[in-house]
């Protein structure tokens, strides 16, 4: 099969699309032909070599994926040969097959093509299990997501007003704040003209939020936690503004708070599938409704993977980038 690999840590032209082995499926797992990838932030880091895939996981990129069952391992008896589904990986979706657990797949949405359900897995899950499962963001709440314009930022945006909830976001533009606008935010900040924290404050009569989605990290870290209500929790799920920062405890004493932080791809196939469960069974009824929709900005052939990269890399999208073997 064809799959993008990397010659060599570092910038996106060490993108290469080469031929190279079949997976081989284990006794639990499917062998799906991809249809279509998604690219993800950490896509970008791994590429640069500071991300490394789990052990035993496919060295290549690629955290999702949508396609068609080729093979099914032994133990695997919920899916088919023909089936079309989507699947979140822990590597591999960068290419013509990957093989995947047979937990980590979800069927296609009513309502959503093959190809654009590529777009979903990584998003739905990673929201769901850090805002709704880990967080418990509930009806009557607030939720501020940085990144608004992002594939997550524009997903939890969606599923966070269909449960209810009030949505501000932050984001770097007019157009990128447009948009979020039309899928439902309440309160639109520009990070690069406005200061978020007082806008909270002005927006919550000086309460702040309860729940923050953050991706940022160290520079947004207190300007966080002076954001948040009592009771609030602080989920961080990346840290593309820096790594390390202090913390002066008096700040989460004083407000009873909760700094959370998880990522997706190095949890356990068993917590996977506990979080892929819970999305089929909650979201996936939200998205076969209407009420949530994938955000596709452009497809790109597999070939061109180092282009897609650096259209992430620039923040210039909104929404998903998907690749197309």
């Amino acid at each position: 099969m064809k799959a993008i690999v990397i010659s060599e840590p570092g910038e996106a032209d060490v993108l290469e699309l080469q031929e190279v082995d079949d997976p081989i499926i284990k006794d639990d797992e499917v062998l799906i032909k991809v249809v279509a990838t998604a690219l993800n932030q950490a896509d970008t880091v791994q590429r640069k070599g500071s991300y490394p895939p789990p052990k035993g996981a496919s060295p290549y990129l690629g955290l999702e994926c949508s396609g068609i069952i080729e093979a099914v391992g032994v133990n695997v008896s919920c899916w088919n040969i023909g089936d079309q589904v989507c699947a979140i990986l822990a590597g591999g979706g960068y290419a013509e097959k990957v093989a995947a657990p047979a937990g980590q797949l979800l069927p296609i949405p009513p309502g959503v093509s093959l190809k654009d359900a590529a777009s979903l897995p990584e998003v739905a899950c990673t929201v769901w299990s850090t805002v709704f499962m880990t967080s418990r963001l509930s009806r009557g709440e607030t939720l501020l997501v940085h990144g608004g314009s992002s594939g997550i930022g524009t997903f939890a945006i969606q599923i966070a007003k269909y449960q209810g909830a009030r949505v501000f976001i932050t984001a770097g533009s007019d157009e990128k704040l447009a948009i979020c606008k039309e899928l439902g935010a309440d309160v639109c900040i520009n990070y690069k003209t406005e200061d978020f924290v007082a806008r909270v404050k002005e927006e919550t009569d000086g309460k702040g939020v309860d729940v923050i989605l953050d991706s940022i990290g160290a520079p947004y870290f207190q300007r966080n936690l002076e954001s948040l209500n009592f009771d609030g929790r602080l989920f961080s799920i990346g840290s593309t503004g820096g790594d390390v920062t202090q913390l002066d405890f008096r700040s989460l004493f004083a407000k009873r708070l909760t700094v959370q932080a998880a990522g997706l791809r190095n949890r356990s196939p068993e917590n996977k599938a506990v979080i892929v469960s819970e999305v089929e069974k909650i979201v996936w009824p939200a998205i076969a409704a209407g009420k949530v929709k994938p955000v596709i900005f452009k497809y790109l052939p597999l070939s061109r993977a180092a282009e897609a990269h650096k259209l992430m890399e620039s923040s210039n999208h909104i929404g998903k980038i998907l690749l197309i073997p």
